[in-house]
C-alpha cells in the first residue's frame, strides 16, 4: 500500500523537542501532523513576499480611498464644468453691464473669494481683476 508520504529524519534541539512532545500529549495529535502544519505555514509565510503580506492589505485600502477621490473629483469637475457652460449659454446674449452693476459683481466675486478663504482655512489669491475705477467706472 502506497502512503504518498516520505520518511525524514532529523534533529531538534532538547528544547523544541520538548515542547514538541507536550503539544503531542493531547489525544488525536501526532508529530507528523504538527509538524507538517508548521512546515507548510512556514514556506507559504516565506514563499510570498514579506512586505506584501505586512503592507498589502493597508495599501489596498489607501489605493481604495484614492480611487474614490479620484471619483468625487471627476465628477465635481464634470458639474462645475456643465455649470460654466450653462452660466455661459444663459448669459451670452446679455447687454454690457452699467458701471453699477460691474462694481456689484466685483463686490460679489471679493465676498465669494472670502468664503472660499474660509473654507479652506488659508489666503486664497483672487485673480486679478482690474481696477474698479477702469474704463470710467467709480467705486
Amino acid at each position: 500500500m502506497k502512503t504518498f508520504k516520505t520518511r525524514h529524519q532529523f534533529y531538534l534541539p532538547d528544547a523544541l523537542s520538548a515542547k514538541l512532545e507536550a503539544l503531542t500529549a493531547a489525544p488525536g495529535a501526532s508529530k507528523t501532523t504538527i509538524l507538517t502544519d508548521a512546515l507548510t505555514a512556514w514556506l507559504e509565510r516565506k514563499a510570498g513576499n514579506e512586505l506584501d503580506q505586512r503592507f498589502g492589505p493597508r495599501l489596498d485600502r489607501q489605493s481604495r480611498a484614492a480611487e474614490r477621490l479620484e471619483r468625487k473629483v471627476d465628477a465635481l469637475t464634470e458639474i462645475l464644468g456643465l455649470f460654466v457652460q450653462h452660466q455661459l449659454t444663459l448669459v451670452a446674449h446679455q447687454p454690457a453691464f452699467d458701471p453699477e452693476t460691474a462694481q456689484l459683481g466685483r463686490v460679489r466675486y471679493q465676498r465669494f473669494m472670502e468664503l472660499v478663504e474660509r473654507r479652506l482655512g488659508k489666503t486664497v489669491e483672487p485673480e486679478r481683476l482690474p481696477p474698479a475705477n477702469s474704463k470710467g467706472i467709480k467705486p
